[in-house]
């Protein structure tokens, strides 16, 4: 009966999922434990980044800081740190804000620590990664992946952890 139970709020989750046409359907909770709605950023454009603090890919914070600085005007960033891959986000909220500030002058938002793969996935990377689009689509196979949203919430482009955020391929988005 838990078997039957599981699959049924499993089904219905997905079904939720599927009803939202863009990510303004969404909110989500600041670092600092604020709701926010994703139809607040309506207009600009968005890049979500899954990052972690004792990742390889972490440097990525002075550019995604520094893409923040140059084009703020335009797209809002916005960190969602992750514990999944290698267990290199392994510090509650306070301690992952203090850390970023520290060492990266990070100004732009930056969410409550969530799941991006799995079983307890958070429902906006569950939407994520099942929006088709011109780059890939799937799980998310590590930390500091981006995803790039247009002005009507809609997703346009997706770069995996490698590409700096920085890189022409992303900042052109925005020009």
């Amino acid at each position: 009966m838990k078997k039957i139970s599981l699959l049924f709020t499993q089904f219905l989750i997905g079904m939720a999922l599927m009803a939202q046409t863009s990510i303004h359907d969404f909110s989500f909770k600041t670092i600092d434990g604020v709701e926010k709605s994703f139809a607040d950023f309506k207009g600009k454009k968005i890049m979500i980044v899954n990052t972690a603090s004792e990742c390889g890919y972490t440097p990525q914070y002075k550019a995604l800081q520094a893409v923040h600085e140059k084009y703020g005007d335009k797209v809002v960033i916005i960190g969602f740190p992750a514990n999944n891959y290698g267990h290199q986000e392994p510090g509650a909220n306070t301690d992952i804000a203090a850390f970023c500030e520290k060492n990266y002058g990070v100004t732009f938002l930056m969410a409550e620590k969530v799941s991006v793969d799995g079983k307890d996935i958070h429902p906006i990377f569950q939407w994520l990664i099942s929006q088709k689009n011109n780059s890939f689509e799937g799980d998310i196979r590590w930390n500091f992946e981006k995803f790039v949203l247009d002005e009507a919430g809609k997703l346009i482009a997706r770069f995996r952890s490698g590409v700096e955020p920085d890189a022409e391929e992303i900042v052109s988005l925005f020009k």
